[in-house]
């Protein structure tokens, strides 16, 4: 018995140390400034992301050609993370590339959004995040409601009398 606990102890640490990625590819240590959400609205407007992006804080372009509509913020149970939105913007297919609509990937997987790279600086890059990154709100989580099925007798007669 002690050595299957020894053996598993061995296998959950050996996994724990693998999802601990420290390579050069790893993300520990990269952090930006934080944002000015007022100049990043204004980016938005300016990078034309309204054409296929919808929010409830600047109006969506009508009559685009890219006839697109993707829902940005609103209340979410699970906060969009800085560097999700980042990767989003500098990678738009990281996650786009498994999803089979035509209207957001093309037939090779890859995100129809535009490619700001070589456009848009960094500076307006850490804008825009917060931008996006305000208008999502975190919803508080709903418990569900279980039924009493059985109430105890509080007369002290008994319960199945």
């Amino acid at each position: 018995m002690i050595n299957i606990s020894r053996v598993l102890l061995i296998v959950c640490t050996a996994l724990t140390l693998a999802a601990c990625d420290i390579g050069p590819k790893s993300s520990v240590g990269f952090t930006l400034p934080d944002g000015n959400v007022d100049q990043g609205r204004s980016n938005y407007i300016t990078f034309r992301c309204n054409t296929c992006h919808s929010n409830d804080q600047v109006e969506q372009l009508e009559g685009s050609s890219a006839d697109i509509s993707v829902s940005l913020g609103g209340e979410t149970t699970r906060i969009r993370t800085y560097g999700e939105l980042v990767t989003s913007i500098i990678n738009p297919s990281h996650r786009i590339a498994h999803r089979s609509s035509s209207q957001m990937a093309d037939e090779s997987g890859a995100s129809r959004m535009v490619n700001f790279n070589d456009t848009m600086t960094v500076t307006q890059m850490i804008d825009l995040v917060a931008f996006v990154q305000s208008l999502y709100q975190l919803a508080p989580h709903k418990t569900t409601p279980y039924p009493v099925y059985w109430m105890p007798d509080t007369d002290g007669e008994g319960a199945g009398e």
